[in-house]
């Protein structure tokens, strides 16, 4: 067990540092952040005073060693276009909205799913399942960009029911929530109706049914508690679905999270906040990966004995 822990360790480190490497390589090869900082009534020494502190004057391997050497003790650099606050402060001000409208998301997408994914596998080739079928392609078919604007036209500015934008209520979770996990619902509802499919189809719920157990038992306790072992496998790639996500999202809503964040750092080319908010978006995704291996070898005694 403990030589699993261990590997996993290794490989979500592994994974962070190429992260690391590939987001600095693409932040440096996107534009010249000097030229967009720097008004037109710029002078050279401006402009060199800049780029001495920006270090852009290195080799980039420098620069790189540089910032990964300061991200080890926990600086990301400063700011550009936010007066030089630490890009790491600012990130870390922006995360608890992201992750709490990333964690209703993946809460009520989760209890929906599976609940949809149940009643469309015991009612299999009838019009409750042909109809959950059909949310569940149009959720994964539908942009979440255009969802989110329909949503605020009609629910919104038409009806007045809830908020266009803003944080802070629960009131305003409610639409951006339903935007970011659309996607996800679908997701949920189609890998629990299959797994519940094969669950049902088993031998260990036919011999349920045999020793006369209520049709509900042998639903909930048989067949969904083993159906619900692949939705687990996947949570973490559903986790990561909000957080990633969430950079439209948050856009469309003006929603202060990380996402948003992102987006206004990437149109002013702020390295960086660039830098950072990947990473910790890196480091979010490949710790919820992590739990959820750790949790997959409690409930399935049989992936220890594989290792």
């Amino acid at each position: 067990m403990t030589k699993l822990i261990l590997g996993r360790l290794a490989e979500a480190l592994a994974a962070l540092l190429l992260m690391s490497l590939v987001i600095f390589i693409l932040s440096r090869v996107t534009g010249d952040p000097v030229a967009l900082l720097l008004g037109d009534g710029a002078t050279a020494e401006d402009r060199d005073q800049l780029i001495a502190q920006l270090q852009l004057d290195r080799p980039l391997w420098r620069q790189y060693l540089s910032f990964l050497g300061n991200a080890v003790s926990g600086d990301f650099g400063q700011s550009v276009a936010a007066g030089r606050r630490d890009a790491l402060e600012l990130v870390l001000d922006r995360l608890p909205a992201s992750l709490s409208l990333a964690g209703v998301a993946l809460g009520f997408t989760l209890v929906l799913g599976i609940v949809m994914g149940v009643l469309a596998a015991i009612t299999r080739g009838g019009a409750v399942d042909v109809i959950l079928r059909m949310v569940a392609l149009l959720g994964q078919s539908v942009p979440a960009f255009w969802l989110g604007i329909v949503l605020i036209y009609v629910v919104s500015v038409n009806w007045g029911l809830l908020p266009t934008s803003g944080y802070g209520t629960a009131a305003h979770y409610v639409l951006p929530a339903l935007t970011l996990g659309i996607f996800t619902l679908a997701a949920v509802l189609r890998l629990v109706r299959a797994s519940m499919l094969d669950a049902l189809a088993s031998e260990y719920v036919k011999l349920a049914r045999i020793k006369g157990l209520p049709e509900a038992t042998v639903i909930l306790k048989h067949a969904l508690s083993n159906s619900l072992i692949p939705v687990v496998t996947f949570m973490g790639a559903f986790f990561a679905t909000m957080i990633t996500g969430a950079v439209v999202v948050e856009t469309v809503f003006a929603w202060p999270g990380i996402g948003r964040l992102a987006y206004e750092s990437i149109v002013s080319r702020d390295f960086p906040v660039i830098q950072t908010v990947v990473l910790v978006i890196t480091a979010c995704f490949i710790l919820a990966n992590f739990c959820v291996d750790m949790l997959y070898l409690a409930i399935d005694p049989r992936m220890r004995d594989r290792g």
